[in-house]
């Protein structure tokens, strides 16, 4: 079996998972989550753990990477409900501000035109400050997804590193011309 299936999944204080043949649903402080598990994987709560196997049965060694992705989901889904995820983006150069309002991030990012984004259901947007934007969520994909949209409207661009980039992210600027 995979290594990383191996390892049995904790549940922290306030955090319980409902299992059953086709899914497991792990319910917090923050919200529920639900993965549905693949065919000859199961997953079974010894006191406060899941373990995850793969059913080793007609030598089916496919099963292994999925009961290892499995396992790594549910461990998503533990620290989701119970602590968040969070993802940072800045915005870099004149003019470049973001706002919330309502269900829509309105961005002007130097277009002849404000960029609105709205907001999907479980996350959430958060503005700081006029150049930063806080994604919040349970759900990791859901809150990189809206990260990576909100980034792909004006990357950073190699020259002057103006546009959206994630908190801590290094551009590499390319020399300009020469006369």
């Amino acid at each position: 079996m995979s290594r990383v299936a191996k390892k049995p999944v904790d549940l922290p204080q306030g955090v319980t998972a409902t299992i059953s043949a086709e899914s497991v649903t792990v319910k917090g402080a923050k919200g529920a989550l639900t993965l549905p598990l693949a065919r000859g994987v199961s997953v079974a709560q010894q006191e406060k753990q899941l373990v995850v196997q793969a059913d080793g049965k007609g030598g089916r060694k496919s099963l292994v990477p999925v009961a290892g992705a499995t396992r790594a989901h549910l461990a998503n889904m533990v620290e989701g409900v119970s602590k968040g995820f969070e993802r940072k983006l800045e915005l870099v150069g004149v003019g470049f501000r973001a706002q919330v309002q309502g269900k829509a991030l309105n961005l002007t990012l130097g277009f002849s035109h404000p960029v609105n984004y709205t907001v999907p259901e479980g996350v959430t947007i958060e503005t700081p400050s006029q150049t930063e934007v806080l994604v919040k969520g349970i759900d990791p994909q859901k809150v990189g997804q809206v990260a990576a949209e909100i980034r792909g409207f004006r990357p950073p661009e190699p020259y002057k590193g103006k546009g959206v980039r994630y908190a801590g992210e290094k551009i590499v600027l390319k020399e300009g011309k020469k006369k």
